[in-house]
């Protein structure tokens, strides 16, 4: 028995599983399934560390203020916050990469150990007001790696569980993970109740114990599947299928605004209504926590109702209420405005639930595809799932630019007209094309059926239409 690189495994310990078929009920029934839910708890609490790792900036930015001696703008919080957001998501391609090449339980302990770096240099930075913006925005980039984390930790979980279970236990492991942006916000705000809102640098600090306890906590209780192999041409080859652009678009707009919004809210809040930290801090936590915990119902209704039907209903119901933030916005209703925040953070959490189950059911509609067109079924659902746990990954790193947008156009918005409604405004436009986008070409029947290619590359029209809805 080899491990992924190439090197003799072990045949005892916790370490290796030499036989791995989720699909095969007897196995999953009696082996399968403890094993999956215990890599799958190790790995939620390692996402969920490094997702407070990767949005510690947003708390961050509410201590920056003059009276603790930050000359820092509106404009240029946006702009950290961007950065930070564009580096999560560039290192979700290398970070999904890495599973078959160190292994799922390998890649979480080296992953979760590098978080140390981001909490340090944000221990430093909070105490330094005179430190150059430059300067800061390049180390508190290193914040980044905690959004990697997540497209690591997805493609590992997918290989676990089988098509069935697949839009609950990816919304457990994503949502667990995205909660972790609500987390840091309660330990900003707990911060600065229990002290004062220059003690910003107890905020990292208490992450640093909690980044070597996941560390540990991976250590003891994760695998490294002997068969999910490296073949990095192939798994970036499947960027050449539509179904990849298309469905990143769609996480764009589902998961890109949940982070996006969940790194700005509480800087909205002091920079269009006034608040002071402590209020921006107790308001702002609200939201992530809903779109976290909501996450998983998506997944649960996708698996009941198909991913897509509840995709275009989600993108519809964002069109509406980031019309409802415009008005707020343009009225000054700080309740209106927190209210539709609310909605907005639910409807992103179920679509990111939805989206993110639709992705296995098109690949699995492939490997029938390859299998009708004769290739050996074991080969074509190997290949299918090997390639749906990258694109999980490389999907997720696409969504995550959306982060980056949302905070880019908020920044022009606001540096532009001094409020953030024409922002909202080209969400909501946004959301209307995703919606059409996602009832075009995963709802709407086609007249005829193409048949299918040999190699499985290309889906017979409807036939990933039909999985994705089911």
């Amino acid at each position: 028995m080899t491990s992924e690189t190439g090197t003799r495994a072990p045949r005892t310990g916790p370490s290796w599983i030499s036989h791995w078929d989720p699909e095969d009920r007897k196995f999953w029934e009696s082996t399968g399934r403890p094993v999956a839910r215990r890599n799958l708890w190790a790995s939620i609490a390692s996402e969920h560390i490094g997702f407070s790792v990767w949005s510690i900036w947003s708390v961050l930015v509410l201590f920056m203020i003059p009276e603790h001696g930050f000359s820092t703008t509106p404009e240029q919080k946006f702009l950290l916050l961007s950065v930070v957001t564009l580096v999560g998501a560039v290192l979700r391609v290398p970070y999904t990469l890495a599973v078959p090449i160190f292994g799922g339980r390998n890649w979480t302990i080296i992953s979760t150990f590098l978080l140390l770096v981001p909490t340090a240099a944000a221990f430093f930075l909070v105490q330094n007001p005179d430190t150059p913006f430059w300067l800061m925005m390049v180390l508190a980039a290193s914040a980044g790696l905690g959004g990697g984390n997540f497209s690591s930790s997805m493609a590992n979980i997918n290989s676990y569980f089988p098509e069935r279970e697949k839009g609950w236990a990816l919304g457990l492991n994503a949502g667990g993970g995205n909660i972790g942006v609500a987390t840091v916000q309660l330990v900003g705000l707990a911060v600065i109740a229990l002290f004062t809102a220059s003690t910003g640098y107890l905020v990292p600090l208490f992450y640093a114990p909690l980044i070597l306890l996941a560390a540990w906590w991976a250590m003891r209780s994760m695998n490294n599947l002997v068969n999910v192999r490296s073949d990095i041409p192939a798994q970036l080859s499947a960027t050449k299928d539509r179904h990849f652009w298309i469905m990143s678009v769609l996480y764009i707009g589902t998961f890109g605004s949940f982070i996006g919004t969940g790194f700005a809210f509480g800087l909205l809040l002091q920079a269009q209504f006034g608040l002071v930290p402590i209020q921006a801090a107790a308001i702002a936590v609200l939201g992530p926590v809903i779109g976290s915990l909501i996450r998983p119902v998506g997944g649960r209704m996708a698996d009941a109702l198909g991913g897509a039907r509840v995709t275009l209903w989600v993108f519809l119901a964002m069109a509406v209420c980031a019309t409802v933030l415009v008005l707020a916005v343009q009225a000054a209703q700080l309740v209106l405005f927190v209210g539709a925040f609310a909605v907005m953070f639910t409807l992103t959490g179920l679509g990111n639930g939805s989206t993110y189950k639709m992705i296995p059911s098109i690949y699995a509609a492939k490997a029938e595809d390859a299998i009708a067109a004769g290739e050996p079924r074991e080969q074509a659902l190997a290949r299918t799932k090997r390639t749906a746990s990258s694109m999980l990954g490389l999907i997720g790193a696409v969504g995550a630019l959306g982060g980056v947008g949302i905070n880019v156009t908020f920044r022009e918005a606001f540096a532009a007209t001094g409020s953030t409604a024409p922002a909202f405004a080209a969400f909501g436009v946004f959301y209307l094309v995703c919606a059409a986008i996602t009832y075009l070409v995963y709802l709407r029947r086609p007249a005829t059926a193409a048949p299918s290619t040999a190699t499985g590359a290309g889906t017979a029209p409807g036939a990933a239409q039909e999985t994705a809805t089911r």
